[in-house]
């Protein structure tokens, strides 16, 4: 049976949205697999715009749904036409837009709240028992919307390697069982069907990080 995976994508461009590598790891192991694969965003107004040669805010609005376009090469959804009937799986890319645009985390840190629709989208693959996987920082959406999940960023100690080791601590602190694995690794939450990888969450090789990824899609594709 061919799998049906919505991806969820919140812009384009590391600092202000998607994380283009990890969708495009993502968008290249469904596809290998078989897959049937249809992208989403919300269609609204991002956070604020950088500019990537800088690392820096720029002026001027960018739309959500817009800049995902670039990645989906013109094939996304509005979020909210998405059917969770019509799908097995949901997927979560990385990517600052992650913690600007789908929720909050990037400004308020453990006070963070998800934006409303896609808490709601989380909470409905739960509840219909279908696997979701997340990569990077989009476990903190998991790690709110299910309350004491099992979850992965990666590492606990934070070092050159593992600079944003700090989000596992605060995800422990909101109850969650945070599981040290490696960037080629992912850990499976199987009461919850939640899988998860740290990705670039690691400054590791893009190879590593690819690979990190296809374990998570694997082991959804596993569970759908």
């Amino acid at each position: 049976m061919v799998k049906r995976v919505a991806v969820l994508l919140a812009g384009c461009g590391v600092h202000d949205g998607t994380e283009i590598n990890e969708a495009s790891a993502t968008l290249v192991h469904l596809s290998r697999a078989g897959a049937k694969v249809q992208m989403f965003a919300p269609n609204t107004d991002q956070m604020h715009v950088v500019n990537h040669c800088e690392g820096k805010p720029a002026d001027g609005k960018r739309n959500v749904l817009q800049e995902s376009a670039r990645i989906a090469r013109g094939d996304v959804k509005d979020l909210v036409k998405l059917d969770v009937t019509a799908f097995d799986a949901l997927i979560i890319p990385g990517g600052f837009g992650v913690a600007k645009n789908l929720c909050d985390w990037a400004v308020k840190g453990k006070d963070y709240a998800i934006q409303p629709q896609v808490e709601k989208l989380i909470k409905a693959f739960h509840k219909a028992g279908k696997p979701q996987g997340m990569c990077c920082i989009s476990p903190v959406l998991a790690a709110k919307a299910l309350p004491g999940c099992e979850i992965t960023v990666g590492q606990d100690k934070e070092c050159e390697k593992w600079p944003f080791a700090g989000t596992a601590g605060v995800m422990k602190e909101m109850g969650c069982k945070h599981v040290n694995k490696n960037v080629g690794e992912a850990h499976v939450d199987v009461k919850n069907k939640l899988v998860t990888t740290s990705a670039f969450m690691c400054n590791g090789p893009v190879h590593e990080v690819f690979d990190g990824v296809g374990v998570m899609v694997s082991e959804v594709l596993k569970l759908a």
